[in-house]
């Protein structure tokens, strides 16, 4: 059974590429651009990893990470946060991320990361 991914971005097309990626190397792949109702989609899709875009029109990954992380239900999915502002003075691990992806992404350093992170789950 392939591991589940769900990916939030508000970008359509870093959408389009990591769903392309990561269903080439047998993950099923759940996309949404938007933060409304996420915590309700993680619990209905039961995804193995959950990778969130820090800055987001309607929401935060930082702060959507936090919420994954309190609830009891899915606290212990890995979360893979990708951001444009790595240098910029965030400190990504308080969020409870396992890992974080500097944009613009090496498609290779994804694929290695959510293998990793998924074969711990």
């Amino acid at each position: 059974m392939s591991k589940r991914i769900l990916v939030l971005d508000d970008n359509q097309d870093i959408l389009e590429v990591v769903n392309e990626v990561l269903s080439y190397e047998n993950f099923e792949v759940h996309t949404t651009s938007t933060s409304q109702n996420i915590l309700e989609v993680a619990h209905e899709y039961h995804p193995d990893l959950v990778i969130l875009d820090y800055l987001l029109q309607d929401g935060n990954g930082g702060d959507i990470c936090k919420q994954l992380k309190a609830d009891e239900k899915l606290s212990n999915i890995p979360v893979i946060i990708f951001s444009a502002y790595i240098n910029r003075d965030v400190d990504y691990p308080a969020f409870g991320c396992e890992a974080v992806i500097p944009k613009p992404f090496d498609l290779d350093e994804l694929v290695n990361k959510v293998n990793d992170l998924t074969k711990q789950n």
